[in-house]
């Protein structure tokens, strides 16, 4: 299966138009002619997830963060993502970003699904496609009633996390929740907005958070990673299904950080 048929899979799932502009998505070295065998998914092109592309001898790597976000005018080995695209090149993988765009189409979804949400609405509509509104975030009725502190739970058993931040009085009562991975500071206003209860995100710093809280939303801070390691399971389960031809690897759920 050459590249470019791969790209059309990939496109047909997350257009890149549907990125936001300030974003580097798409593919971002390789050539378009290669015949693709194996693909490895991460969520970052980290430094590890490089050597191990390179080890499996893999085609594609494929991961929801971008390696390259801003203009680069010199790639050399001195620099941590030199370093990563010299190794990628030297050993032929191609590189993709699905980042933004699969937020607005994809991971929005998803992480709405996971928690249950019952008519989830767009929380932050960026774009129109096919004459329906696309966007960053969901929101909706929770399936039912809980406290505070029994939605953190239910949130760390469904996104298999240890612990997340949580701003809000635990006896309080939720009925409608947004949720939005990554960072999630933008989406406070829509949130309240949209009269949401809670808000589930993935990156939010004391002060937004304690803000949000004296406004009547409650945050709840789950990590970037705690929520965006699903795009790996499902872009895997996504391409073993349409690029039946090629052998499809899913970097293991591996936390980034550690609690002290």
């Amino acid at each position: 299966m050459k590249l470019r048929d791969v790209i059309a899979v990939l496109e047909e799932q997350s257009p890149e138009s549907l990125a936001c502009e300030w974003d580097n998505v798409g593919l971002l070295t390789g050539r378009r002619d290669k015949e693709i065998h194996k693909i490895y998914v991460a969520l970052d092109a980290s430094d590890e997830a490089v050597e191990e592309a390179a080890e499996l001898e893999v085609d594609l790597l494929l991961t929801h963060h971008p390696l390259i976000f801003k203009g680069m005018k010199r790639v050399v080995a001195e620099d941590f993502i030199g370093r990563r695209l010299i190794k990628l090149i030297q050993n032929d993988i191609a590189y993709y970003a699905m980042h933004t765009n699969f937020d607005v189409r994809g991971m929005a979804d998803l992480s709405a699904a996971m928690i249950g949400l019952e008519e989830p609405e767009v929380l932050d509509v960026t774009a129109v496609l096919d004459g329906k509104p696309e966007g960053i975030g969901r929101v909706g009725a929770l399936m039912n009633p809980m406290t505070v502190q029994e939605c953190a739970g239910f949130v760390k058993a469904v996104f298999s996390l240890k612990q997340i931040k949580v701003f809000g009085e635990p006896d309080r009562l939720l009925k409608r929740a947004a949720i939005s991975p990554g960072s999630g500071k933008s989406e406070i206003d829509r949130a309240i907005a949209m009269k949401a209860d809670v808000l589930i995100t993935g990156d939010i710093d004391h002060h937004d958070g304690i803000d949000a809280a004296a406004r009547g939303l409650c945050v709840m801070d789950a990590g970037h990673y705690g929520l965006e390691h699903i795009f790996i399971g499902y872009m895997k389960e996504y391409l073993e299904k349409h690029c039946t031809e090629t052998e499809v690897i899913a970097q293991k759920i591996r936390f980034p950080y550690w609690i002290g």
